[in-house]
């Protein structure tokens, strides 16, 4: 049974790690989830076959099997009834309960423990602190971007960042602790305490705009917390999983750092979202040069395009234009006109968020076109339609230098013969500047909601 037990963790644990290489590509991603949740069962089969557990009667059974179901139920649901624009605050969650999880079975384990071992001792005090801070820290992401109790701004407070290293050296001390004397399950709470302060004052200073790094940021953070439960319960696949989980939120956080010329070390201790911006205001920045446009305009610039390039944002996911979007690049390559879509690795408001949008409307994936790739042939491209999109387009990431943004690649979407920008409003984006591309010369504003304003201009490209 033993050795059965761990040939079914060894089989889970090369899924997991099949299912991540297949996650690398929207090509391969399908068929990577799934072998990850035929992986993900077998560690569960693993489990219930395990001595411990199969002791723990009937009763005990049935309710780890009520606990699966009612799990599997709630993710059902939610997978969906999810909203395109609420998935970053759903990630977030998720990540927090990993990390809620992982407290509670660290706290559980040093209650029963009768003579804990060093390594029970301190993987305990690792779970806790990770744990507390990542389901804290989680909560706040989701508050922040649904914008409950907190405001999507960053929040400072004098002295806050030695605060924070002052609240770290605590629980660092408070995990010494309970490694010396794990007598009193007290020292584990209190860490606990700590940590959750610490969690929360590492999330309140990140903005709307560098949400998406956090959020990676707090999904390696939830698998650390994992790999750590996953010692306290002496379960390979646990600490396999976790790992995994960590390493590549780690990694998808440095690739996150680099698409938005932010600091990985920056990041970890809470610095992220700090700047504010000195330079010319909206009403200096727009007055009088703001061009507007039509339907009808667009279409007979379309009209005569021989390459368009779609620039999708956050705006897009909240009018659900996606598929509005589908039916006019097809209408345009039914016309002999080539339609690429430009994306920005920070798009959105999580890491793929406009991936996953363009993929639900069917968009193929060869004309997702990354920022790389499609920045040097904006000088070739007709007309650039920019929809719902603001920061990652905003050229004062590369001419302020005192902007939030500042040093931020960005899409240049200028160096297009015309653009085209959908909006509602000049409203700004997440960093709430204003943006001077809205004012160029070769600018048109478009202004309406996204799916109407992709409807009226498809209706206006037919009559054309």
């Amino acid at each position: 049974m033993f050795s059965l037990i761990n040939i079914l963790y060894l089989a889970a644990a090369v899924l997991f790690i099949l299912g991540l290489m297949g996650l690398s590509h929207p090509k391969t991603a399908v068929a990577g989830n799934r072998k990850a949740a035929v992986g993900m069962l077998l560690a569960i089969v693993a489990t219930l076959l395990d001595r411990n557990v199969i002791e723990s009667g009937t009763r005990g059974l049935m309710l780890i099997a009520a606990g699966v179901a009612l799990g599997a139920i709630i993710g059902a649901v939610f997978a969906l009834k999810i909203k395109m624009t609420a998935m970053p605050q759903m990630v977030a969650l998720l990540n927090g309960f990993g990390g809620g999880a992982s407290v509670l079975i660290a706290g559980a384990a040093l209650h029963d423990a009768v003579n804990p071992n060093l390594q029970l001792l301190i993987a305990t005090a690792v779970s806790g602190i990770i744990g507390a801070v990542t389901f804290w820290g989680s909560l706040v992401a989701f508050d922040k971007l649904q914008e409950f109790l907190l405001p999507g701004k960053p929040i400072h407070f004098p002295m806050q960042q030695p605060l924070n290293a002052l609240l770290a050296i605590v629980a660092l001390a408070l995990a010494v602790w309970i490694v010396l004397d794990p007598t009193s399950d007290m020292t584990f709470w209190a860490l606990v305490l700590v940590a959750s302060v610490l969690g929360v004052l590492l999330t309140i200073p990140i903005g709307g705009a560098d949400m998406p790094v956090a959020v990676a940021l707090l999904n390696s953070y939830s698998g650390l917390a994992a790999a750590a439960a996953g010692f306290v319960l002496n379960n390979n696949a646990l600490i396999i999983t976790g790992s995994l989980v960590g390493a590549s939120g780690i990694i998808l956080s440095q690739i996150m750092c680099k698409a938005m010329n932010r600091s990985l070390p920056n990041v970890l201790l809470g610095k992220l979202g700090s700047g504010e911006s000195t330079g010319a205001s909206a009403d200096e920045t727009y007055a009088g040069k703001i061009k507007s446009t039509s339907p009808e305009e667009i279409a007979m610039l379309l009209e005569t395009a021989r390459r368009v390039v779609i620039v999708p944002g956050y705006g897009l996911a909240v009018s659900q234009a996606q598929h509005a979007v589908r039916e006019l690049a097809t209408l345009l390559e039914s016309k002999g006109t080539t339609v690429e879509f430009g994306i920005h690795p920070v798009a959105g408001r999580m890491p793929g968020h406009m991936n996953v949008l363009l993929a639900e409307a069917d968009v193929p994936y060869d004309k997702l076109k990354e920022m790389d790739e499609i920045n040097p042939q904006f000088g070739q491209v007709d007309v650039v339609l920019v929809i719902g999109a603001n920061d990652v387009v905003n050229p004062l990431a590369i001419t302020d230098p005192s902007s939030p943004i500042a040093g931020m690649p960005i899409l240049e979407v200028g160096k297009a013969g015309s653009v085209i920008v959908m909006k509602r409003s000049l409203s700004p984006g997440f960093a709430g500047i204003p943006n001077p591309l809205f004012a160029a010369d070769n600018t048109l504003m478009y202004f309406g909601d996204g799916k109407a304003a992709i409807q009226a201009l498809v209706a206006a490209v037919k009559e054309g």
